[in-house]
């Protein structure tokens, strides 16, 4: 979704540190501006501080120094339940004493709302997550995937303007953390809330968000909508974290406008599209998805095309994985969609493979 100007600073960190014992920071100099109504997910390795960020927004931390906004009020000096936020993490935090209507409840019966309003809004917010004829059962009765629905039901019920998600799908299998993921980005297209969600699972944030903020290092490496990240990745780091992606390592041998040579260990020359590198003789990553590769290109078709051997082939399903040995590297993968028509290759096999050198992408040096 596009944000309007007039939307585009609801929740702001301005130039938000975070330091635990005085001398590391976990957070560095972060500025980070989200959209009223958008899904922002907040993605990196453990210890890249995107769950610092999350937790210095709710107000479980507190900034060592800047500034955090919600809607032009700073908020750094609010306590939490003041702060009009809903959360939903990963361990569900249902109180197991309080049936499912009870727990709903509890955060409207802390605001003084009446009982009539109060069981309105319950019902309408269990609704929302499927979960309407379950007001009666404890936690201690419900699947984990029902514990889930029913966290963020209790997270929509006061109709927070922000809602926070950390993990909150980390504890499910694979099948109910797909259908999970498409009902809560559902629910966000309805309410128009404001979704801040927490992950370091790709795929996740690549399906549900607006925009992603890959974070490494305490710092954003990039911040784009997923598919600028997977198609158009700013660094190594963030090339080799979204997505599968072959790395090839060289030199700079000369650049001729976007166009960037680069010699590899092994001697081959490889024509890329100059993204990060500075200039000639410096060391350069490049990065090439395995679904750009094309096997046995007709000659004159590809801008690059080297020999290369089938080492391993993986079923995947809907596609075979290929692992090959290409210019000293025997870790290149290439997808094949397993599609009527396209040839069975054999492991030893040597074929020639080819791409375009916009496809191939010159970074720093990782």
């Amino acid at each position: 979704m596009g944000l309007d100007s007039q939307n585009d600073g609801f929740v702001v960190f301005d130039r938000v540190q975070k330091s635990y014992d005085g001398e590391t920071l976990v957070v560095k100099d972060l500025n980070l501006s989200i959209g009223k109504g958008e899904f922002m997910t907040m993605l990196g390795p453990s210890g890249s501080g995107k769950t610092t960020c999350l937790m210095m927004l709710a107000g479980f931390e507190t900034a060592t120094f800047g500034e955090i906004t919600l809607d032009g009020r700073p908020i750094n000096n609010i306590p939490p339940h003041k702060r009009g936020i809903g959360m939903v993490f990963q361990n569900y935090a249902l109180f197991p004493h309080m049936t499912v209507g009870e727990n709903l409840s509890f955060p409207l019966e802390v605001r003084g709302m009446g009982k009539a309003e109060r069981e309105k809004k319950v019902q309408r917010a269990l609704d929302m997550v499927q979960m309407g004829s379950f007001t009666g059962r404890r936690p201690a009765q419900l699947s984990g995937g029902q514990q889930q629905r029913i966290a963020l039901a209790r997270a929509l019920v006061f109709e927070p303007e922000v809602i926070l998600m950390d993990e909150p799908l980390g504890a499910l299998d694979k099948n109910l953390r797909e259908r999970m993921q498409y009902e809560i980005k559902h629910i966000h297209a309805n309410l128009g809330v404001t979704v801040v969600y927490v992950t370091h699972d790709q795929s996740e944030a690549l399906t549900m968000s607006d925009r992603v903020a890959v974070f490494d290092d305490g710092r954003i490496q990039q911040l784009a909508s997923p598919d600028d990240l997977y198609e158009r990745p700013e660094n190594a780091f963030v090339a080799a974290f979204i997505g599968e992606n072959n790395t090839l390592r060289g030199k700079v041998s000369g650049i001729d406008g976007e166009i960037c040579h680069v010699k590899l260990k092994d001697g081959s020359m490889v024509k890329s599209l100059r993204v990060n590198v500075e200039g000639d003789g410096v060391e350069t990553t490049l990065s090439l998805r395995p679904e750009r590769v094309t096997i046995s290109p007709a000659e004159g078709s590809a801008d690059n095309i080297f020999g290369a051997e089938v080492k391993e082939l993986i079923y995947l399903g809907d596609h075979i994985r290929v692992r090959m040995d290409v210019c000293g590297n025997d870790e290149f993968v290439v997808k094949i969609p397993n599609a009527t028509g396209n040839r069975r290759l054999k492991v030893g096999e040597k074929l020639n493979i080819g791409w375009a050198y916009q496809d191939c992408r010159a970074l720093d040096p990782s």
